[in-house]
């Protein structure tokens, strides 16, 4: 009986021209078309493993290393590190960038104005000068530089060092899967911390790669980093060889590396001037692949789209390689970032699973939220330029949702069924995930729609 009605209601929406919710809504998300088919891209491969999958199941710290950083700190005299753990992390996460010269003059004219145009404003200039001074600290992020001392050195690796080691291992996979055939030699990691980069790489291309160079401004970080390595001693034999540590980013564009990396260090640095400097100098270095890692928030994000738009906008082109810069990952173009344009931006960030250290505070899964930013030297023709998926997929009974960061440079809310585009393409987007790739062509042109269209079920 309830089969019938069901049916009777289902007759009577479609006499009425009602239309069912999943296809209404694909019919007007014009973007997605069909599978890019263009050279068999399953090949014999299931749809659940098809080539723009990118995800990676939580990792695992290497095991030499999680034991090395269990004897240290175990060896260590630092007192309260649970809670010292917890406030660092906390703190690094909702870190901002330091305000500019610049900005903070344009603040504080604004502020004098407005105390001149109030009846009981500061009658002198030494009184006024003061006001403007008190307002602004009480308005004005307070940026302070870290320096890492050994003990802070201990605290930030038992935060940080396997939550950076998720990120930068995803970043690395990425170029991996899509180019499976690069096999760096050589690699550069600037603020290099307690060595995270070094162990994400050995574990990625170690038969290929042959040196390291670890470069942090702290001398308590890099001695940190060599002690992992030796298995949390002085003496022992280094895990990993050919790694060499620098307290100072070398500058001669004579010598480039094939992978140069800067992970959670931008945002370490002091201003824009020193961040243009060094960015400069890093892609200079670069004999392939930059990669650049930041936490997954709006500060994070953004200051890895300046530093993004700042390399492809380089007009000093080195002699020695004039091969000019694009977008690897995550970005499928060039184009200003659609998820800054939206009416309420949003960060652009993934997220890796992992497991942590096993502290006896620190056992169950987490989730490590970063973004990421790819530059090649190249030309993008030398890479697939599908939609990147920027959100979790919803899936849905016969249809699932897809939030797309498209080449065309906008963003797309995609509601996708077999019946509209076909079933190939359909069972792609049910098995892929956020950060993944969509293997589909889409239009040139078409309007932009709202990167914060809500999902729908």
């Amino acid at each position: 009986m309830a089969t019938a009605s069901r049916l009777t209601l289902s007759r009577w929406r479609r006499c009425l021209g009602v239309v069912p919710q999943s296809r209404a809504l694909a019919a007007l998300v014009p973007g997605v078309t069909q599978v890019d088919n263009k050279s068999d891209f399953l090949g014999k491969k299931p749809h659940r493993r098809h080539p723009g999958v990118l995800r990676l199941p939580h990792l695992l710290l290497p095991p030499a290393l999680a034991n090395a950083a269990q004897i240290l700190l175990l060896d260590s005299s630092v007192s309260g590190v649970e809670e010292k753990v917890q406030t660092l992390t906390n703190y690094l996460w909702s870190r901002h960038l330091p305000i500019e010269p610049e900005e903070l003059q344009r603040r504080a004219m604004h502020l004098e104005k407005k105390f001149l145009e109030t009846p009981d404003s500061p009658q002198t200039e030494e009184k006024l000068r003061g006001a403007v001074l008190h307002a602004l600290r009480r308005t004005t992020y307070h940026w302070q530089e870290l320096r890492y001392n050994e003990e802070l050195s201990l605290v930030y690796m038992a935060a940080r060092l396997d939550g950076g080691f998720a990120a930068v291992s995803r970043a690395f996979h990425e170029i991996q899967t899509r180019i499976p055939q690069f096999q760096p030699q050589t690699m550069m990691d600037f603020g290099s911390g307690t060595g995270s980069v070094t162990w994400a790489a050995h574990a990625t291309w170690g038969q290929s790669l042959r040196e390291y160079v670890c470069v942090d401004s702290s001398a308590a970080m890099l001695n940190l980093a060599e002690k992992l390595l030796k298995g949390g001693s002085e003496s022992g034999k280094s895990y990993v060889p050919g790694v060499f540590f620098r307290q100072f980013l070398p500058v001669s564009p004579k010598v480039q590396f094939d992978v140069v990396v800067a992970a959670f260090a931008l945002s370490e640095l002091p201003s824009m001037t020193d961040r243009t400097a060094v960015l400069h100098t890093l892609w200079r270095k670069t004999g392939h692949f930059l990669v650049l890692v930041e936490n997954g928030t709006k500060a994070g994000h953004r200051l890895l789209m300046d530093a993004r738009d700042l390399v492809l906008k380089g007009k000093e082109k080195s002699p020695l390689d004039p091969r000019p810069a694009f977008v690897f990952a995550p970005c499928p173009h060039e184009l200003p970032c659609p998820q800054l344009m939206a009416f309420q931006p949003l960060a652009c960030s993934f997220s890796q699973g992992y497991h942590p250290i096993p502290f006896n505070w620190n056992k169950k899964p987490k989730e490590e939220k970063f973004s990421m930013v790819i530059l090649a030297r190249g030309f993008p023709e030398d890479a697939n330029r599908w939609p990147r998926i920027t959100q979790p997929v919803l899936r849905r009974p016969r249809h699932v949702h897809c939030h797309l960061c498209c080449p065309d440079g906008h963003m797309q809310h995609a509601v996708i069924t077999a019946h509209r585009h076909g079933r190939d393409l359909y069972r792609c987007a049910r098995a892929s995930s956020w950060g993944d790739l969509l293997p589909v062509t889409t239009p040139s042109e078409h309007p932009p729609s709202s990167a914060q269209d809500p999902p729908q079920s």
